[in-house]
């Protein structure tokens, strides 16, 4: 089934854009108009897929976010929004897995898992949805 969608002059924020669905969600947006920023850790592998962006004429920024970090958030958002404008849509796509079997999983296994792919998300969702809200009460 084909689609299309018209997000010129929206921006959205990916997390976790560095790689696989994060930057597949990227390079989509992108194609519908959207300005992207491309937020992870891993800033090198942002710089390439904000060329590659850019080279099919998208506009795209990278912030540098660790999702296990309170101030990294804030500092990330605020940045983006200094740079692009407000977030419109948010892509909370950061996530880490494990190899260990479940019984072989210790509580620091368990503890940064759990810090990236729950707390992390919850976290930058809230960050985002406070600048959404307040923008919609025109503050």
């Amino acid at each position: 089934m084909a689609y299309s969608i018209d997000l010129s002059g929206r921006v959205a924020f990916v997390t976790g854009a560095s790689s696989g669905l994060g930057a597949q969600f990227a390079k989509t947006l992108s194609a519908a108009g959207a300005g992207v920023v491309l937020a992870a850790r891993r800033t090198d592998r942002l710089k390439a897929l904000r060329a590659e962006i850019e080279s099919e004429g998208g506009d795209a920024h990278v912030v540098e976010l660790d999702v296990t970090d309170h101030m990294s958030i804030k500092a990330a958002v605020a940045h983006a929004e200094t740079e692009m404008g407000a977030i419109d849509i948010l892509v909370n796509n950061s996530g880490v897995g494990g190899t260990q079997k479940l019984t072989d999983v210790k509580p620091g296994d368990f503890d940064h898992i759990f810090d990236v792919n729950a707390r992390g998300a919850f976290f930058v969702a809230q960050e985002v949805a406070k600048r959404m809200i307040a923008r919609s009460k025109g503050e």
